[in-house]
């Protein structure tokens, strides 16, 4: 079924009446007598997961528009007969050709491993499978390298000046400090299975299918690496770099500033605006909140000081629901509210931090190891890098 804007809107106004009904109910809870108390928390909870899920649909059916919108590739005659003898290497396992053919395409010859590089539609495909699928692809910066590392040099500053009369004497100052910023790379790899039957089938689109099944295996994988991996043959993610106390004038390069709530495992409508003013004013356009969906049912019944509710609903085509003015980048692999937990992250994550992808999917065709299935060897470098050690706070869910 071809998605319209109507339907959005209609989900739209849905999310708004929900959230109404959300409101009423919620505070009719804080203002109940115990003897009703539990029977309207259970309603408050009933409709706190609607929104989720009224919210959740609107940004699917969003991206659903998108990408029904989105123009098809161009490519040559060398791109068109590349891709056509990749088909056929992996319906039949035919190699004629297909070598010489990468090498004009893609500019690259046969992996040391064996295998082929992808056709670039089905490279491209992939990374869009993947950015739909993991937040933090969606969210964070992206470079694209054709080699098998990446780094990049910062200045930091650290420069002096300072004020002098006409005559005085000008004393020499600092040199600006620059700071070499490496991308921690891994392989990821998947092995998707096929019967020949099913790939004899003229009807099965094998590309769609391929990049599918990997992107499913690789999302996961990939998400918890950009966000707590160890760098350790994968991605550093974002919460394994050094959390400090410190601000932007006295924290190491390299280092996140966190923020301690105050009370073991909870959080307050303070805490969140000290996370936003946290952040120098030239990241907080395009900065964002991350947390899980258990955190976002949280944040719905919070209210400011003058008893307004903080998160608020969209009504408005590709405008995100928003938690005091600023988006939610709702992530399931960020710790549930908990002591000590790293329950909530406020900042300007394309700037923050980068997902580097190598250039090119490398596909063994392998009939042998699990007959009677024939099972595609698929590998990919990446990795990734924190650019911005100021763009990203974190909230500490501490009594100290």
């Amino acid at each position: 079924m071809a998605i319209e804007k109507k339907d959005i809107e209609e989900v739209a106004k849905d999310l708004k009446g929900a959230f109404e009904d959300f409101k009423k109910a919620n505070d009719k809870e804080l203002e109940a007598i115990k003897a009703e108390k539990g029977k309207l928390g259970e309603q408050v909870d009933t409709l706190n997961e609607k929104l989720g899920e009224l919210d959740q649909l609107k940004t699917e059916l969003e991206k659903e528009l998108k990408a029904a919108k989105r123009p098809g590739a161009v490519v040559g005659k060398e791109a068109d007969a590349h891709k056509a003898a990749f088909s056929q290497f992996i319906r039949k396992g035919r190699e004629d050709g297909l070598a010489e053919l990468q090498q004009k395409a893609v500019q690259v010859g046969v992996s040391e491993d064996g295998g082929y590089a992808a056709p670039p539609e089905l490279d491209e495909s992939l990374l869009e499978i993947l950015r739909q699928d993991n937040v933090m692809r969606e969210e964070c910066g992206s470079i694209i390298i054709s080699g098998n590392g990446y780094k990049k040099l910062v200045n930091v500053g650290g420069a002096a000046s300072g004020w002098v009369g006409e005559t005085d004497n000008r004393p020499d100052t600092d040199s600006p400090k620059i700071k070499e910023i490496i991308a921690s790379m891994g392989e990821i790899y998947a092995k998707p299975k096929s019967t020949q039957q099913a790939l004899d089938d003229m009807f099965f689109d094998v590309e769609q299918w391929l990049a599918s099944e990997v992107a499913i295996e690789f999302a996961e994988q990939e998400a918890a690496a950009f966000l707590t991996g160890d760098g350790v043959k994968k991605p550093k993610g974002i919460l394994a770099h050094t959390l400090d106390l410190k601000n932007d004038k006295t924290r190491d390069f390299g280092k996140l500033q966190k923020f301690v709530s105050g009370t073991a495992g909870n959080f307050t409508y303070d805490n969140l605006i000290d996370l936003i003013y946290g952040l120098r004013k030239g990241y907080r356009n395009g900065a964002k909140f991350m947390m899980n969906g258990l955190t976002v049912a949280k944040v719905r019944k919070i209210k400011d000081l003058e008893g307004n509710y903080i998160w608020q609903p969209s009504t408005q085509l590709d405008q995100p629901s928003t938690l005091l003015g600023y988006g939610i980048a709702e992530n399931e692999d960020m710790a549930d509210a908990a002591a000590d937990a790293n329950a909530v992250m406020f900042g300007n994550f394309k700037r923050g931090y980068a997902v580097v992808d190598r250039l090119g999917t490398n596909v063994l065709r392998d009939p042998y190891s699990s007959k009677p299935y024939v099972e595609f060897y698929t590998t990919k470098r990446v990795g990734g890098m924190l650019l911005d050690s100021n763009a990203i706070k974190v909230l500490t869910l501490s009594a100290a």
